[in-house]
């Protein structure tokens, strides 16, 4: 029998600095690997060596929750956040794992992964879901990806009881987009279309290099309200952390 292990970059505790719930004290796990290879990527979540064992931690899902209640205490922490590169390149892993853990998960994803998702959705709290768009991604196929991922959620059938944690109706889900001057008219449509089908609250994300926004504030609160005029649930806010120089 095979043993189900995850091979993670790093965890810490430290404060959410994207999206609806800033400012939120969240301990990361940060899942090593992608399936995707955005042009902005700047998180370090590819072990350095994958032979190199001081490069990246591999737990089974009893010694990632022995690792964690040793060495932090979860009373002090409004989640725990799944990060990566993409955690559910881990489902099976987060099947087993999961349900072991008595406290909320947020879930950071590139929301293209839709195989064996139902089996973690009971347990997840928060879904952080990013739009990928292609003109500064790079990736060509992102809407309809992200159009069967969302359809997966809104479809699914989630049996409350199992979890006993908390009421998992109250489940939130939010959609990040990283833009830069390059974003077309036609991708602002899409990511309304997918917006308005599933009920998507959307947070506008500047393209950072380095701690500064890699366009200008004119421009970005010109594309905010090209945004605004079609749709209202919108907020505009900028990756706080990197201002902070928080982790």
């Amino acid at each position: 029998m095979t043993t189900n292990k995850a091979k993670i970059k790093e965890i810490f505790a430290s404060i959410q600095g994207e999206g609806l719930y800033i400012g939120t004290k969240q301990l990361f796990i940060r899942f090593c690997a992608c399936n995707l290879n955005c042009d902005y990527c700047d998180t370090p979540h590819l072990p350095t060596n994958i032979n190199n064992r001081d490069s990246y931690f591999e737990f089974t899902p009893n010694e990632l929750l022995d690792y964690i209640n040793e060495r932090f205490d979860i009373h002090t922490i409004n989640y725990i956040s799944l990060t990566g590169g993409e955690p559910l390149i881990w489902n099976e892993f987060l099947a087993e794992f999961l349900p072991k853990v008595k406290t909320k998960f947020y879930l950071e994803t590139n929301a293209t992964i839709t195989e064996n998702l139902e089996k973690i959705l009971p347990y997840i709290e928060v879904i952080a879901a990013d739009i990928k768009l292609p003109s500064c991604s790079g990736i060509q196929n992102s809407f309809e990806l992200h159009s069967k991922f969302f359809d997966v959620i809104k479809h699914s059938k989630i049996d409350c009881a199992i979890t006993r944690q908390y009421d998992c109706e109250g489940k939130k889900i939010f959609a990040k987009i990283i833009f830069d001057d390059k974003i077309t008219d036609k991708e602002i449509d899409s990511c309304v279309y997918l917006a308005k089908t599933y009920d998507l609250e959307l947070i506008l994300q500047p393209r950072m290099i380095g701690n500064e926004p890699s366009i200008d504030t004119p421009t970005i609160i010109n594309i905010f309200n090209k945004f605004m005029a079609k749709y209202k649930k919108i907020r505009l806010i900028p990756q706080v952390h990197k201002f902070m120089d928080i982790e």
